[in-house]
């Protein structure tokens, strides 16, 4: 195929002929929003455990290996013979040319945990910000019951409905990528406003006396083992993994340029954020950050106001990301289970039904499930690696369209590698520490 046509994954009747393609503006958005999700509230707390330079490094490092290989999947979506007939072009079209139906299916597999995962954790994040949580001894109170005070509408169940029904809803009926640009640019803007006021907050620490020094460098005491450190490395993963939304949002650019200019200035902004809002975070709490850092954002710090304002653009830039993530669920969804109907956008039934169901069980999820760990420990370490590095180095060391340069190969090899042996680590790690405690 050429290098100047695209297929959507959610096409219209005209797209072939006079659609007008996407702005690169609006794609820098949508990926943006893509990546700048759940993880970046982490951020601090993996600044804690690696020091600022280690961290700076890495985020640097991810950044670079995820823009390679999105170049991987944009190589071998616009260049070379085409040998994979099954209609559009997909993230999982690409695996069945090179590894059959059960390269197919894994990457199917790995998109719905992944993206399922995330939109159960964006909205227990939701929950905790306007409802509150309790973690042990620990009591988060939600600015709702800080506002009106305790009711059964200011509630987990009750708020989280509304929101649903609300908001989420009708942004998750848009059936075009290029449509919610302008609520992936209000969510970009709400990040922004995050790390504008987490700036505020820490210069006013400094001037009180009241900041903390970060460390430059990790302590590995007696009490800090060595591997500890790999535990960081899936959640800078997760932070920079978009490559579920590589052909949606290239296809309606429609020059594969077009997406890797998108892809580095959104790569750049968030590699920006995640530096600045994790060291911001070590600034303002030190040692006494949480892994959910929202949860040191509440009524017994200082600033009662910049607090309720950062919990709240927090949450509200989530609710934004919510429909992008599942546009590739859903889509992953009906392939797998309909392979040969019609395109998912043209079928009205198969669109809503498919919807309803994935947004309630989401919400039921994030009712049932007290804790978001889970998924940033494990699921960062299997599906999110499988699809933002090992997938796109296994197609291009696979290279069905003998397109593959040597360089590429070695670049390839050298990502299956880190990946692997990271996460078994952090893997390894984890279950470690759950076990002893």
């Amino acid at each position: 195929m050429t290098s100047d046509i695209g297929v959507p994954l959610l096409p219209s009747t005209t797209r072939r002929n006079n659609t007008t393609e996407a702005s690169v503006s609006g794609a820098v958005f949508n990926i943006s929003t893509t990546m700048i999700g759940a993880g970046i509230m982490s951020i601090p707390a993996t600044m804690k455990v690696l020091g600022v330079v280690p961290a700076f490094i890495l985020i640097g490092i991810v950044a670079v290996l995820a823009e390679m290989s999105m170049e991987f999947l944009l190589r071998y979506t616009y260049t070379g013979e085409v040998t994979y007939s099954g209609g559009l072009v997909t993230y999982a079209g690409l695996m069945e040319e090179s590894f059959g139906k059960v390269g197919s299916f894994l990457v199917q597999v790995s998109v719905m945990v992944t993206n399922w995962g995330c939109l159960v954790v964006y909205l227990i994040i939701l929950g905790d910000v306007l409802s509150g949580s309790e973690h042990g001894e620990s009591v988060h109170l939600g600015v709702l019951h800080e506002w009106f005070g305790s009711h059964w509408w200011t509630t987990r169940p009750y708020a989280l409905l509304f929101l649903v029904f609300s908001v989420l809803l009708p942004l998750l009926l848009v059936r075009r990528v290029d449509s919610l640009k302008f609520s992936s640019a209000a969510s970009v803007l709400l990040a922004v406003v995050f790390v504008g006021l987490s700036s505020v907050m820490a210069i006013l620490a400094v001037i009180q006396g009241k900041a903390e020094k970060p460390k430059l460098f990790p302590d590995l005491s007696a009490h800090v083992s060595f591997f500890n450190l790999f535990t960081a490395v899936p959640v800078i993963v997760t932070a920079f993994t978009f490559h579920f939304n590589v052909h949606p949002i290239s296809s309606e650019l429609g020059k594969p340029s077009k997406m890797i200019k998108a892809t580095r200035i959104a790569l750049v902004l968030c590699a920006t954020i995640y530096f600045t809002v994790g060291l911001l975070g070590y600034i303002l709490f030190g040692d006494d950050l949480s892994s959910d850092i929202l949860v040191n954002f509440d009524r017994s710090s200082d600033n009662p106001l910049l607090n309720d304002v950062v919990r709240l653009s927090y949450a509200f830039h989530l609710l934004l990301v919510f429909p992008l993530l599942n546009f590739s669920l859903r889509t992953n969804i009906d392939e797998l289970l309909f392979p040969h109907k019609p395109v998912l956008a043209n079928d009205n039934l198969r669109f809503l039904s498919i919807t309803c169901i994935i947004l309630g069980l989401t919400y039921v999820a994030a009712i049932l499930i007290p804790d978001i760990w889970v998924f940033f420990e494990f699921v960062g370490s299997t599906t999110v690696v499988l699809l933002a590095f090992v997938f796109p180095a296994a197609i291009t060391l696979r290279d069905v369209r003998r397109i593959s340069t040597t360089r590429d190969k070695v670049i390839a090899v050298a990502m299956v590698v880190i990946a692997v042996v990271t996460s078994t680590i952090a893997i390894t790690t984890n279950i470690y520490k759950n076990i002893s405690t």
